[in-house]
């Protein structure tokens, strides 16, 4: 009877304890969402630099709430709708907010007929940002239902919202004053549509889902580590605009070199190592 009580005490402080852990990643996950508002409200009253950097500082508590939630085994249904609510008022709403009136903030009394054109395109460019965000989320939340199946894991399929946002919000964190010129806005907004649209493409991109926190690593790593964070303190302007270029450009490269590869050879592709399946 003795050790069916303790075993059973053990069993409700193990439940007790999972709880407690549960609410970690919620936490960051509300932090997520708090990020958002600040930026949203900050883009509103022409704080852009204080907004983008709000946006990668949700970007940061993204990653973490979903290490966390798979390190303490605290992954729940709940948590998954609670990260993507947060995902589109962060890494949606805020970045269009933010695209729309760092791109027309210089044009307000500007009524000429190509400032017009140019709104028309802003409204088009951003909303098309929020929806393909939505898809996008919404997507990966009906292939994160499905049975596991056996298979690698390194890639999204579509470019994730968080770095569709990131790549804004580096872009304004970079030159932070608002642009100037109606041709200079004119390409900022194709460049949000184009953002947009590669998050609902089949283009992949690299998820590193694979990198195990676990596992011991060499002491060089932390240097590397320490060095990347203290280059972002002091020169985060350059740095997370070439992280973001990097990341979102990664995808369509890796996709024109399958497609050069389809056209080579047999006998130059066959030298190759093979590549094991893909999938998101």
């Amino acid at each position: 009877m003795a050790e069916r009580r303790l075993k059973r005490r053990r069993i409700r402080e193990r439940a007790n304890l999972r709880r407690g852990l549960s609410i970690i990643p919620s936490l960051f996950t509300i932090g997520n969402i708090f990020c958002g508002c600040f930026s949203i409200i900050s883009a509103l009253k022409g704080n852009f630099d204080n907004a983008a950097i709000a946006i990668g500082i949700g970007a940061v508590l993204d990653t973490l709430d979903g290490r966390i939630a798979r390190l303490t085994k605290t992954t729940s249904e709940f948590g998954l709708e609670l990260d993507s609510l947060a995902d589109i008022v962060t890494f949606g709403v805020a970045p269009a907010i933010l695209a729309f009136s760092w791109g027309l903030g210089a044009f307000e009394n500007d009524k000429t007929n190509i400032v017009k054109h140019v709104t028309q395109l802003g409204w088009f460019a951003t909303f098309a940002f929020v929806l393909c965000g939505a898809l996008r989320l919404a997507r990966f939340n009906l292939q994160s239902k499905k049975p596991q199946e056996t298979g690698s894991k390194r890639f999204f399929v579509g470019l994730p919202i968080p770095a569709a946002a990131g790549m804004i919000a580096a872009v304004v964190h970079f030159l932070k004053q608002p642009i100037l010129l109606v041709g200079s806005a004119l390409l900022w907004y194709f460049l949000v549509t184009l953002v947009a649209f590669l998050m609902i493409s089949t283009v992949r991109y690299y998820s590193g889902k694979e990198f195990d926190m676990k596992k011991s690593r060499p002491r060089w790593l932390f240097l590397a580590t320490g060095a990347f964070i203290w280059s972002i303190i002091f020169y985060s302007e350059y740095v997370l605009l070439t992280l973001a270029i990097a990341y979102v450009s990664s995808g369509p490269i890796l996709k024109l070199m399958q497609i050069v590869r389809r056209f080579l050879p047999a006998s130059v592709t066959s030298s190759e190592p093979a590549h094991g399946n893909i999938r998101n």
